[in-house]
This record gives structure tokens, C-alpha cells and sequence, in this order.
């Protein structure tokens, strides 16, 4: 079903709230902590997932399936035409165009997470399924016709296995400093490196440089030579840049890299 986020309650629900957080002790990361490992070193692909492990899958375009250690499956930008083979437990969605959002949702999904609403109001999630953490920022969009859209899209922050992921979505703009505080410090990014749709590449990069994550994870790379492009751009920008064998990776604090690194993962499908 559609999740529909709470609006702010009282201050003894929120205590409630709170004390029953503390007293479950969910293991989704509080995105303050910093990376300290000397290199990157993908983890290989394995079957079950240790405490600290997070299995991220690049399925192709926006759409990254990820797993946790307590098998909670979410898919990024959720659509009609490219999806994980199994149905996610979570799914979020961004209003940009088709390939961002589903209008024939599986309808086992648990939580299906629109990052935008119709009449343009707010949309402010916070929830968490067993050990995973969503939350998420708006930002506004461009239409076809150029006008602005206010707040069509969302980057959705997963805090899980004691690391903090952000998926920018379909992002159009540099982000404020209210975005970044809300962001907090974040270790992995999927960014959308089209250079035409989304940020051109000078913007992107500030952005990147503004959140400074240790390991940024490219998508939506669909126009001939955006990947390059990028490339090119992320090491005269001091980024390493690491080819994958597949499209499979198993994350975790201890191996992030203490060099930021650009992680090029090719699009395997479900």
C-alpha cells in the first residue's frame, strides 16, 4: 500500500516514540560517522548478508535494489519497466517521467514511497522497517516546458547497517544549506550523471563536493557519452575511479574508502 507519513504529534507521542526506538535499538546508522578505511576493496558477492553487510544491486537506470542483513529488499525509483526480480519490501518513486515511478505497482509491496504528492504539499517520511532507516528531502523539478515543478522529487537517505546511503533521484538543482545539514554525512550517493536531463555536469560535481561522500555510485548514464564524460570530470576532481566486474556489490563501514572514490557498476537487470 501507499505509506502516508505522519504529520508531527505530540510531544509525549514523540517520546514514546523515541523510547520505543532507543528500547528496540534499530542497527540503522546515524548519518554523523565519517569513513576511516585506508582503501576500497569490494566485498564479494555473498549469499547471506553479515551484520554490518549491504548488498546494493544496480538493476539499470535509477533503480538500485538494496538488501539488508534482516532481508528488508528496497527498490530506488521504482517503475513499470525495469525491476528487481523479487518484490521489494519498500519501494520509493520520483514524478520526473516513466522510468521513475510505477502506475501498476506490485501490490505485495509493503511500502511504496511517492517522493512527490499531486497537489504539490509536502511529502515528509521517516520510517523504519526492522533494521533500516528511510527518510527523505524534496527538491523541486523542471517539466518538458521548462517551469518549475515545487518539489517533484525527493532524495531518499537509507541508514542502515551503520552506513548512510543517498539516492539523489531525478535532481535539478544544487542543494541548499538546509539540504545539506538535513542530510548529514553521507557515505554512499547514487547520482544521476546524464548531463541533460538532470544536472549538468559543473552543477553535479558541486554537489557532489557539498555532501563528500566516500563512495559515489553513477546512474542514469543513458546518453551516449555521459559516463565518460563523468569519468574524465570525477579525476580531474581527485576521485578514484573503480570499474566493477558486475553489477553487484556487498558495502560495509570497514571497507569504505578513505580516498572518494567513483564505483562504475554496469546495469544488470532484475
Amino acid at each position: 500500500m501507499i505509506y502516508t507519513p505522519t504529520r508531527r504529534g505530540s510531544p509525549i507521542a514523540i517520546l514514546a516514540i523515541l523510547f520505543l526506538a532507543v528500547a528496540a535499538q534499530p542497527a540503522f546508522a546515524v548519518c554523523q560517522l565519517v569513513a576511516d578505511a585506508s582503501g576500497f576493496q569490494p566485498n564479494r558477492v555473498q549469499a547471506a548478508l553479515a551484520p554490518g553487510d549491504v548488498r546494493i544491486r544496480y538493476i539499470g537506470h535509477s533503480t538500485f535494489e538494496l538488501e539488508t542483513p534482516q532481508g528488508v529488499r528496497i527498490a530506488t525509483d521504482y517503475n513499470d519497466s525495469i525491476r528487481p526480480l523479487q518484490t521489494p519490501t519498500v519501494a520509493t518513486m520520483n514524478r520526473a517521467h516513466s522510468t521513475h515511478y510505477s502506475q501498476l505497482p506490485d501490490p505485495d509491496i509493503e511500502h511504496l514511497l511517492p517522493g512527490w504528492s499531486d497537489d504539490g504539499s509536502p511529502v515528509d517520511y521517516d520510517l523504519t522497517v526492522k533494521d533500516v532507516r528511510i527518510r527523505n528531502i524534496q527538491t523541486n523539478i523542471r517539466g518538458w516546458d521548462g517551469d518549475t515543478r515545487r518539489l517533484g522529487n525527493s532524495i531518499f537517505i537509507f541508514e542502515v547497517a551503520d552506513l548512510c546511503i543517498a539516492h539523489l533521484g531525478h535532481l535539478h538543482h544544487r542543494l541548499t544549506q538546509e539540504d545539506l545539514t538535513r542530510l548529514g554525512q553521507i557515505d554512499i550517493v547514487f547520482a544521476a550523471i546524464d548531463n541533460t536531463s538532470t544536472l549538468r555536469i559543473d552543477s553535479l560535481m558541486e554537489v557532489l563536493a557539498a555532501i563528500s561522500p566516500s563512495l559515489v555510485i553513477p546512474m542514469h548514464f543513458h546518453f551516449h557519452g555521459a559516463l565518460e564524460t563523468f569519468m574524465a570530470r570525477a579525476q580531474q576532481e581527485g576521485f578514484s575511479i573503480q570499474q566493477a566486474s558486475d553489477s553487484e556489490l556487498i558495502a560495509r563501514r570497514d571497507t569504505l574508502p578513505s580516498q572518494k572514490t567513483t564505483y562504475i557498476m554496469l546495469p544488470g537487470g532484475g
